[in-house]
């Protein structure tokens, strides 16, 4: 497991704004503007997130205006919407089979409420863009299941006994209500195994696809995209193995890059040519230490057709392993697909590495999305299978009837509320301690996000065509500028 960066000292964040000094705090109502509302008087609108929990993702009372130039005191962040670099298609979270138990559970009522602050992107809601579902059970359902297991000894090459059925519980309710408010998301599926009887193993936990039944697993995954668009349900991206290197969780299952490579190549790329399905194959899904896993697998001739890109995990690895697959193979699309947050968790500490790392730093290492683990879990890190992550904090913990929003729901909310799909990162220079990335939207707004990782208040300037303004951030703080 990877460090989660150095302590933060806790410090109210300060603003400078139009030359006035003040301590911003919490705001019971977050309020923005929305894609409709262009700023008035070229000012720059803020959101902030503290470490010390004083402002949580909340929009700043006064603006920053950007000013003729005059003699530069402070860093300097440059933003050159001139040059650009890839397309951004979301920011968002798993939604697990216990993700969608516990949030389906809620009162009608809450659980609108709550589809609604997670999935409308408008002034008021944090508008999330991606999720990730998984293909049968991960380790964060109540139980391990596939869509087509059987007894055993006993196997169903023809796949007759196929059915999605499990998800019609509590999954498939849920994605429509989020398709009802959001009908362009995007959605992944990963599979963490096969059925059992196309396993090595035989079991849930580790084994791998028996070379025999790649032409049946194939078809497994073409019969799901099928089934989830009977429901109405498009899936946008597969993976076909989450952390195909990790045998040790439940469900997992362990595929080889020359294994996958074979598996795409030979069975489910043309499985999918066959059946008229252009739901992408992202290939890898894992950490960020193995990019030679990638690597290999768009080396295969046969496999690098079929493959939209490279998803990762960073368990493991340098986050700047996304560029090496990238600049190997730039015409292929790269993805950041997972991190948890580990429970209790430790919120300044979180907030300042998941953004500077994932929402900043995947981000300017050319992945165009960034998913946080998982959407929701209870107060005991629950539902999840026996053996699966016993720790895994959810964004929300979901309480009987109640929720709360925990760091990983900023983390995203900092990205998602204004960057929205369609957007393309932009140049930005990047000062000491103050990392950061900018974008420009789909109508034309600049967004800029900022973290100060560094340990006292950073006064700073941000310059975009010939005009500067200035402003503070407090130690550990993240903000979002958008003009």
């Amino acid at each position: 497991m990877i460090t989660m960066g150095k302590k933060m000292n806790r410090h109210a964040a300060i603003l400078l704004l139009s030359g006035m000094l003040y301590t911003t705090t919490a705001t019971s109502n977050i309020t923005a503007y929305g894609p409709g509302d262009p700023p008035a008087k070229a000012t720059v609108a803020c959101w902030l997130t503290t470490p010390d929990k004083t402002a949580l993702f909340a929009k700043q009372p006064q603006q920053l205006v950007f000013k003729k130039e005059t003699k530069l005191h402070y860093p300097v962040i440059d933003i050159n919407e001139a040059q650009t670099f890839q397309e951004i298609d979301g920011f968002g979270f798993a939604l697990t089979g216990g993700s969608a138990t516990l949030i389906h559970s809620l009162p009608e009522a809450t659980q609108d409420a709550l589809l609604k602050e997670l999935f409308l992107a408008d002034s008021t809601h944090i508008g999330i863009s991606y999720l990730r579902v998984s293909i049968g059970a991960s380790d964060l359902s109540d139980t391990t299941f596939t869509y087509d297991e059987m007894p055993a000894g006993q196997t169903d090459e023809q796949l007759q006994h196929f059915s999605i059925a499990p998800e019609h519980k509590d999954l498939i309710p849920v994605l429509k209500k989020i398709l009802a408010l959001n009908p362009h998301i995007k959605i992944l599926g990963s599979p963490w195994t096969a059925p059992t009887w196309m396993k090595s193993n035989k079991s849930f936990k580790g084994g791998s696809l028996l070379p025999e039944y790649y032409t049946a697993y194939a078809q497994y995954l073409v019969k799901y995209i099928r089934a989830m668009q009977q429901q109405g349900i498009v899936i946008d991206a597969i993976t076909p193995q989450n952390e195909p290197l990790h045998g040790g969780n439940v469900p997992s299952m362990v595929m080889q890059p020359a294994e996958q490579a074979a598996f795409i190549g030979q069975h489910l790329g043309p499985a999918f040519r066959s059946a008229g399905i252009r739901t992408k194959i992202i290939i890898y899904d894992h950490n960020a230490d193995r990019p030679d896993y990638p690597i290999t697998v768009l080396n295969d001739a046969g496999a690098r057709p079929f493959v939209d890109g490279s998803a990762f995990h960073l368990y493991g690895g340098p986050i700047t392993a996304l560029s090496d697959v990238h600049n190997a193979y730039p015409d292929k699309h790269v993805y950041f697909t997972e991190q948890w947050v580990g429970g209790p968790g430790k919120f300044p500490e979180d907030l300042q590495w998941h953004v500077s790392t994932l929402i900043i730093g995947a981000t300017r290492n050319w992945s165009r999305n960034v998913l946080e683990w998982n959407l929701a879990a209870d107060p005991a890190y629950k539902p999840h299978t026996i053996g699966g992550c016993t720790t895994c904090l959810g964004a929300l913990t979901i309480d009987g009837n109640t929720f709360r929003r925990n760091v990983a729901y900023y983390i995203i909310a900092h990205a998602s509320k204004f960057v929205r799909p369609g957007a393309v990162r932009i140049a930005s220079t990047v000062p000491a301690d103050l990392n950061n990335v900018a974008f420009k939207t789909p109508d034309g707004k600049q967004v800029l996000i900022v973290v100060n990782t560094g340990k006292a208040p950073q006064n700073f300037h941000i310059r975009y065509k010939g005009k500067v303004l200035s402003t503070l951030l407090g130690n550990g703080a993240v903000a979002t500028y958008v003009w």
